[in-house]
């Protein structure tokens, strides 16, 4: 089984497995990849789990194999944002946008996060996640190759519109959704569901080259999965 480390790092690395067709501008605002990091922080989810999440998110951006894929890239830049989500009126931006190129960008990128409170509050609403994350693309200030949205979760939805609009929405404009649900422990509450992993697959993930990742382990260390530079291997 994987664990949540491996699992986050695997969705920094594939973020932008996909890209077709030549790439050849330079300006400081094109970017191979604009990425939105959605973290639930429901209540759902409980503060071993928050604090694992958010561990898992900053040990990516420490690993040397995220900034060796990042460095493969067409422009060797992408551009990051971590925003929290819970139910349909809590999304906030923890992390504003932040181009990561060298190391040392991914390294302060990680080191803020860390020193960020974590919180929680009430129900789950995927579809807001999605919306507000499609919000922050469009201002992201950045001309991306592809734009990418990661959401890690360990409910469905449950508050807002209905979270396939949402998605394809998201995905008639170009955008790829990923997912990282996260079944650490037995579904027991009101809202919890079985086999969230085909929840995510059928409900949640869609566009080019999107993909899952379901987390059934605490422990493991972060692995290289594929690459994130905007270009196929």
């Amino acid at each position: 089984m994987i664990g949540i480390a491996h699992a986050l790092g695997s969705l920094l690395l594939a973020a932008g497995l996909v890209f077709l067709g030549a790439w050849s501008a330079h300006a400081e605002t094109e970017v191979d990849l604009a990425l939105v990091l959605a973290v639930d922080v429901s209540l759902s989810m409980e503060p071993d789990e928050q604090e694992l999440q958010r561990q898992g998110f900053v040990d990516a951006f420490h690993s040397p194999e995220v900034h060796e894929a990042i460095g493969r890239g067409m422009l060797g830049r992408i551009a990051v944002t971590y925003v929290e989500w819970a139910g349909a009126g809590y999304q906030q931006v923890v992390v504003p946008w932040t181009v990561i190129e060298h190391p040392a960008d991914s390294h302060a990128f990680a080191a803020r996060l860390a020193q960020t409170s974590l919180h929680r509050f009430g129900y789950t609403s995927i579809s807001g996640a999605i919306d507000f994350s499609l919000k922050q693309l469009r201002e992201s200030g950045v001309t991306p190759v592809r734009q990418v949205i990661d959401i890690s979760g360990d409910g469905a939805n449950n508050q807002g519109r209905v979270v396939t609009e949402a998605r394809d929405e998201a995905v008639a404009q170009g955008v790829t959704i990923n997912g990282l649900p996260l079944m650490l422990k037995r579904p027991d509450g009101m809202w919890d569901i079985d086999d969230l992993d085909l929840y995510f697959r059928d409900c949640v993930i869609g566009g080019s080259g999107a993909f899952m990742i379901p987390v059934r382990e605490k422990q493991s260390r972060c692995g290289r999965s594929t690459d994130c530079s905007g270009r196929p291997d």
